[in-house]
Parts: structure tokens; sequence; C-alpha cells
């Protein structure tokens, strides 16, 4: 796989809209270059609909995202207007620029060893270096994370993993659990040595 630092390889590849695309395209741009399995698949359209979402937030930081998939040019029509798609699709059926890249290859689906698209993104600067490199891409809040790098975070640094869900009221939820523990288990001391105290004798009557 191409490595942060690397000189990124250029291609020709069709897009939806049937133009030839390569990085020489984008001169003076920033390049999101993704790879994804399947059209029209679970994970591919969220991760589509992700990117074409921030298409905005990405040209105002100097930036065009492109997909990269094995789909026919016609699939990728099919799927960009069944979602109203932004983002430029780009067909690679020979996989000139998943080799290219190294996106194509084995891995693990469903507790199985099998041969296809690695989903991975690149970050490629204006230089055509290669900025940052996502291998084995987690779909959600992926295209969040590309977005603060190229608007400046550290481009040598993995962003850090998005909170679970329900983590933070999971941790108060325990740290409410252990306080009240805690404190049961400083007064039960305190309570055995009140039962383990002889008692002390009635007073006299005067």
């Amino acid at each position: 796989m191409v490595n942060v630092g690397d000189r990124a390889p250029d291609f020709s590849l069709e897009s939806d809209s049937g133009k030839k695309v390569g990085l020489a395209d984008f001169p003076g741009k920033t390049v999101v270059l993704y790879f994804y399995p399947k059209d029209d698949t679970p994970g591919c359209t969220r991760e589509a609909q992700a990117f074409s979402a921030g298409l905005d937030a990405f040209a105002e930081a100097g930036a065009v995202v492109l997909g990269v998939s094995r789909d026919s040019v016609a699939r990728h029509r099919k799927f960009r207007d069944k979602y109203d798609l932004g983002v430029t699709l780009l067909s690679d059926p020979d996989l000139v620029a998943h080799n290219a890249y190294g996106a194509y290859g084995e891995k693990t689906m469903y507790g199985k060893k099998v041969t296809g698209t690695i989903r991975s993104t690149f970050i490629i600067g204006p230089d055509r270096e290669v900025k940052h490199v996502f291998s084995a891409v987690k779909v959600d809040g992926h295209a969040d994370a590309v977005l603060a790098l190229v608007r400046g975070g550290d481009a040598h640094e993995a962003p850090p993993a998005p909170a679970r869900r329900g983590a933070t009221k999971g941790a108060a939820a325990n740290g409410a659990a252990k306080a009240p523990a805690k404190k049961a288990a400083e007064k039960a001391p305190a309570k055995k040595a009140a039962e383990k105290a002889p008692a002390k004798p009635a007073a006299k009557p005067r």
C-alpha cells in the first residue's frame, strides 16, 4: 500500500459524468481519494452520502473528493442518481488505481478471508505527496475525520477514535454507582467496630 510521504501514483479513470479524471486535473488542490467495494451497498452508500454532504466544506478547505470502485460507469450513474450523490465516482474495472495504491487484496469479511477492494482513503497534498492513509476504514464518522485533517489537522497523526455512544453516560453511571459503594465500605468498618466495642455500664442512680 502507498505510504505517507510517497509520491501519489497518477491515474486516468472514467467518471460517472463520462470524463477521464486524474490527479493532474486538480492543480493546487488537495485530493481525497477513497476506495470502496461496491455501489449501492449499505456501508458504501453511507460513505458516499457522508462525503457528498461535506463537499462544500471540503471545497472551502481547498480539496476535492474522488470515490473509486470496480463498478462500471453506468452503475455509478445509477448509484449517483438514486441517492443524489455529489461526489465524483471513478470506474476502475481493471484495478489499475486499486493496485497502484494497494487498495485491492486479501481482507477479512464476516470472519472469512476474501480477496477484494480494501476500503481505504488517501489524502494527497497539492504537491502530490501522500499526507495521510486510512486503511481498513470504518465508515461511520470517517468523512468527518478526513475533513478535520484536510482543514489543518496533523496529517501524520491518526485521528482519535470516536467515542462510543453511551460511553459518557455509562462512565457517569459507573461513577455514581461506585460512590455510594465506597461510602458504604467506609461505614462498614465503623459499624463493625461499634458492634465489637463493649457496652458501657449504666450509670448508678444517685
